[in-house]
């Protein structure tokens, strides 16, 4: 198959960028839409033509690195999807395909299409983890968990950290990231002592570096490839409430 790329192209964070059109053929319906960027830059290479600058690591949907707005959607049309695991069979050849980066002012620029996501990682340093005295390891079952709450610990701790929810909200909130990184920890009995302070202390983060602030449009549980859902968000919420009371 034969498609036409509308590609967002930007040197550095510093300079501006803009769409560019590129004719790629040669395509397998059963292509994902990295190996049909990989095809695409082998032949501007080939051309003498800088290649197109895109992230990407294990492409098998769980690194969270392949994050794209395809045609305006994050992660592109298929649910519960990362844009490694998209397949061409997914796009009509008659139609122009646009690729663009996460759009974000935390998230800027570095070229092309990869941005920096390390405000995600600022987030979790600032309470994305239990303190815990070292030792050998427990044995197994040796703490007793319900198991609707290992369940519920085990849908937020899926979240790959792709940013995909910051890129589809309206108001660049990474909410559901932030609830999911610290609520599969408050869920679990090893990660209550700190629970109410590792909420606050993220929320916080999260505000510090420029992020919007969250108005539960669900936009983000629209286009999360894990499907978490945004009761995680009730649950953070739920938290720094507790919190704030308590301190008062």
């Amino acid at each position: 198959m034969r498609y036409t790329l509308r590609v967002w192209r930007q040197r550095g964070p510093e300079e501006s960028g803009g769409l560019v059109d590129y004719d790629v053929d040669g395509i397998s319906p059963d292509m994902s839409f990295l190996e049909m960027l990989d095809v695409l830059n082998e032949r501007l290479v080939l051309d003498g033509e800088e290649p197109v600058a895109f992230d990407h690591d294990c492409r098998e949907g769980i690194c969270g690195m392949c994050g794209l707005m395809i045609d305006g959607v994050a992660h592109g049309p298929e649910r519960a999807t990362t844009t490694c695991q998209l397949h061409m069979r997914h796009f009509d050849p008659a139609e122009p395909i646009v690729v663009e980066p996460w759009r974000a002012a935390p998230f800027p620029v570095v070229r092309d299409l990869v941005v920096d996501r390390s405000a995600l990682d600022r987030i979790v340093e600032a309470g994305g983890y239990i303190s815990a005295p070292a030792g050998a390891a427990p044995d197994a079952h040796a703490v007793p968990i319900p198991k609707a709450d290992a369940d519920a610990a085990f849908t937020a701790a899926a979240c790959i950290g792709c940013g995909a929810c910051v890129a589809a909200c309206p108001n660049g909130s990474p909410m559901l990231f932030t609830a999911a990184k610290a609520t599969h920890l408050g869920l679990l009995p090893q990660g209550q002592p700190e629970r109410l302070s590792r909420a606050e202390d993220m929320l916080t983060a999260q505000d510090d570096l420029g992020f919007g602030g969250c108005t539960q449009t669900g936009e983000c549980t629209l286009v999360c490839p894990k499907g978490i859902p945004l009761e995680t968000i009730a649950t953070l919420n739920h938290d720094v409430l507790t919190a704030a009371l308590r301190g008062r």
